[in-house]
């Protein structure tokens, strides 16, 4: 049978598979790799790789991935293979097979040397190029920097210096920055003037992994894809909002790291300030990065701390105390901390969002360590009903009305409300109404940095900050940081308590008290 050449309907035919509308279809990235700069670390090791091979697995990777590790380490590619592996089968959260990790391994390469090392980043760039040969990763780089942030600038002039930054023809090339970015405004403005000095802005991702998780992207289908919250969710009916980020542990071996940056500068100016931006922007005309960037900057540029930080900020240090049945050292008796220092371990910032929506409606914001238990949460408290047909002592149990969003660790949502209890007399109590992620879907939900490096490689950017609103950021936080580095040291808590005094006067004065997690 002879072959019939192809007609003009042959070629105009297209697959109905590929329908960029079938959700049954899960978006996998084209040919590309991954460098990972500071591969040896404790990120890179219970996360970045872990996340990797639980993409590969998931049958979202292609099939020549490459997975480039740098680092100050004599070791050969068959030894960082080695290390991906023990971190894969220790944290990945997907079963290991060995198929899929035997076509992982054979894209894996290591870069020994420092970031000065000009013989490194020419071995790195011969490396990448000799993957596209081999892998056909296409010239399709993203260049991870999990590093200290004294070092960003270094590793970004030694990738323009050897031309790693530049991608050839069509290709794409990548910057993924971890926080802290900057540590105030200046810092932050001369770090985005030296990235896009290299990289064109849409080419650098600001990995924030908070807004990598599922209950954080439900924000925004619980209010903009349902009827029922949208009418209500403004300062006709909202008394106020609580956004609270607690961790159960002290610093660890982090000393060099956090002394110095402290609570304030490494949670609220970036994951709680996002936060706090998705909850309350109006509706954005579409789900795409530049829609998300215009209306979370509206409400930035809208957010400012009352005028006196003393009254409506509290920054504090953790004491000697007990946590999980043990006794535990205070923050200045921390291996590695100056008996002196000054850096907070937990930081209450009060915020008010000057717009139509939020007039007068303060939002909460507190993280801390060594708190009562590891917590995220956002916490929408309803105003009282105007009215109560029911005299005090049948609804003295009850309390506002509140919508509780649960970003970690069970993640969900609470709805409270009043309901009767029963019996003869007519008694009010509040009662919950949840919704867990874990029982109502039968898939679990992927780790953060499984979505964010899978969004890196489509560059999709609609999940990662920019450079508008980190600086918005450290707008808002700066002159809270300026008022305390003048007006003496850190409150003072107990661990395993939930915060110092001075952070229940602050709400006190206002007649309201922080939730209990």
């Amino acid at each position: 049978m002879t072959e019939q050449p192809a007609t003009d309907a042959d070629l105009d035919w297209t697959n109905p598979l590929r329908d960029e509308r079938d959700r049954r279809l899960p978006r996998i990235a084209g040919p590309s790799g991954l460098v990972i700069f500071g591969v040896t670390g404790d990120l890179s090791r219970k996360k970045l790789m872990p996340a990797v091979y639980d993409l590969a697995n998931r049958g979202l990777l292609p099939p020549g991935f490459s997975l480039v590790g740098f680092a100050r380490r004599d070791w050969e590619d068959q030894d960082f293979a080695q290390v991906v592996h023990d971190a894969v089968r220790e944290h990945s959260r997907t079963e290991f097979r060995e198929e899929v990790w035997q076509q992982l391994a054979e894209g894996m390469r290591f870069i020994p040397g420092d970031f000065d090392d000009d013989t490194a980043f020419e071995l790195l760039r011969s490396t990448v190029d000799e993957l596209d040969k081999a892998r056909g990763t296409n010239g399709n780089y993203a260049f991870y920097l999990s590093v200290p942030p004294k070092f960003f600038p270094k590793v970004v002039r030694q990738l323009k210096k050897h031309g790693l930054a530049k991608a050839p023809g069509e290709a794409w090339r990548r910057a993924v920055i971890e926080k802290p970015f900057g540590h105030d405004l200046a810092s932050a403005r001369k770090l985005n003037a030296l990235l896009h000095d290299v990289f064109e802005p849409e080419e650098v991702f600001r990995i924030d992994h908070y807004l990598g998780k599922e209950t954080v992207q439900n924000i925004l289908a619980l209010r903009f894809a349902n009827q029922m919250y949208e009418p209500i969710w403004n300062r006709s009916y909202v008394d106020h909002v609580q956004i609270t980020m607690a961790e159960d542990i002290g610093i660890g071996g982090r000393a060099g790291y956090y002394d110095g940056i402290g609570a304030a500068r490494d949670v609220i100016q970036n994951h709680l300030l996002q936060l706090m931006a998705l909850t309350a922007m109006e509706e954005p005309i579409a789900f795409d990065a530049d829609s998300l960037l215009t209306e979370k900057l509206k409400v930035l540029k809208s957010a400012r701390v009352p005028d006196d930080p003393g009254r409506s900020s509290v920054l504090a240090q953790y004491a000697e105390g007990w946590q999980g049945g043990e006794k535990v050292v205070g923050y200045l008796q921390e291996e590695g901390i100056d008996p002196k220092s000054k850096t907070d371990t937990y930081a209450a910032v009060k915020i008010e969002i000057d717009n139509r929506r939020w007039a007068g409606i303060p939002f909460y914001l507190r993280t801390g360590k060594r708190l009562g238990r590891r917590v995220t949460e956002i916490a929408v408290v309803f105003q009282r009903a105007p009215h109560s047909p029911f005299d005090s002592t049948a609804t003295e149990e009850l309390g506002e009305n509140a919508i509780v969003i649960r970003v970690q660790p069970d993640e969900g949502m609470t709805v409270r409300f009043g309901s009767k209890v029963p019996g003869t007399s007519m008694e009010i109590r509040d009662v919950s109404m949840d919704f867990a992620y874990g029982e109502s879907f039968t898939e679990s939900s992927p780790e953060a940095y499984e979505r964010l490096i899978l969004d890196v490689l489509l560059g999709d950017a609609n999940l990662f900050p920019r450079h508008q609103e980190v600086e918005e950021s450290w707008k808002i936080l700066d002159p809270i940081e300026e008022y305390w580095a003048d007006h003496g040291r850190p409150a003072q808590y107990a661990s395993g308590t939930w915060g110092p005094e001075e952070a229940d006067e602050m709400l006190a004065r206002d007649g309201r008290s922080w939730r209990r997690p």
